[in-house]
């Protein structure tokens, strides 16, 4: 995958700025040259990441034709399981064929694009048959997501140890040690803080570190200062779903109107659990109105 141990990694930079959010930055830079043909691969596949996590799935579908390769081909599945629900089913089968495909099957970014879709569809034993096996960084990483989602931070953390050991220093091992100590909360929060305010000095600002140092913030009732910093997020990316989401729970906390946030919410991600919270108790209050008519 990457270059060959001792050699410098070329992809290093790009790489780096998918992990942190800084999306377009990756794709401005992806002009490496001399790159082996594997390499071109992920640099494509982080590149056309990068536009489905800027919301340009019609893109991805346009660019990626049958004839290419098998990592490309998972993230185009991606970007139309992500594009619209009609085709959620679809993508689903031809991802669940994909897997058992011997010859494909076990591609990291494949088993990868089959946890990122697993895990949205909250169908967390299902991710995990095919991201627990490990292999790269990024499967570690969504390991320690899922676990979260389920509430074991335990099984987060023997992930997390897992991380370390193989480089303690690296972005997606920072990112998870960040999401477990918020998961873990009390006095594990300040050292949260510290790994996102470390990236805030040492990285572009981006919606993901913004919103990092913000929910800490939260967690220590520091809610005047969380805004400030879910507002710096807003205008990186307007329709960053977890920035509306914090500033509707932020908004809540200061005692003011978030309707708005949460209308913006409901346009760019009616799938978000904030979203569906909303719709679930605004369906239960209109019941018990009419229950006392």
């Amino acid at each position: 995958m990457a270059a060959l141990a001792g050699g410098p990694d070329p992809l290093f930079g790009l790489r780096n700025s998918f992990y942190i959010g800084a999306y377009q930055a990756a794709i401005n830079n992806s002009e490496i040259p001399n790159l082996s043909p594997d390499d071109v691969v992920e640099r494509d596949s982080l590149v056309y990441r990068s536009y489905i996590a800027l919301g340009s799935y019609q893109l991805v579908i346009n660019e990626i034709d049958s004839s290419a390769a098998t990592p490309l081909q998972a993230v185009k599945l991606l970007a139309l399981y992500l594009s619209s629900p009609e085709n959620k089913e679809m993508t689903i089968s031809s991802l669940h064929e994909w897997l058992e495909d011997p010859a494909i099957g076990n591609n990291p970014i494949l088993r990868l694009v089959a946890g990122i879709i697993f895990t949205h569809e909250q169908d967390y034993n299902e991710a995990l048959k095919y991201t627990n096996a490990g292999g790269t960084m990024e499967l570690h990483a969504l390991n320690v997501q899922i676990f979260l989602k389920m509430h074991r931070s335990d099984y987060a953390e023997k992930q997390l140890r897992v991380m370390q050991q193989i480089d303690e220093d690296h972005t997606l091992t920072q990112l998870a040690n960040a999401w477990l100590n918020l998961a873990v909360g009390g006095s594990k929060i300040q050292e949260a803080f510290l790994i996102f305010q470390d990236f805030s000095e040492k990285y572009q600002m981006t919606s993901l570190i913004l919103n990092g140092k913000a929910v800490c913030c939260m967690h220590k009732g520091e809610f005047d200062e969380a805004e400030l910093l879910l507002l710096e997020a807003l205008n990186k990316d307007a329709k960053d779903p977890e920035t509306l989401a914090n500033l509707v729970v932020c908004g809540l906390h200061l005692g003011k109107s978030s309707s708005r946030y949460l209308s913006q919410l409901k346009l760019s991600n009616q799938d978000h659990i904030l979203v569906k919270r909303a719709s679930n108790a605004e369906e239960s209050f209109d019941k018990a109105i009419h229950a006392f008519a």
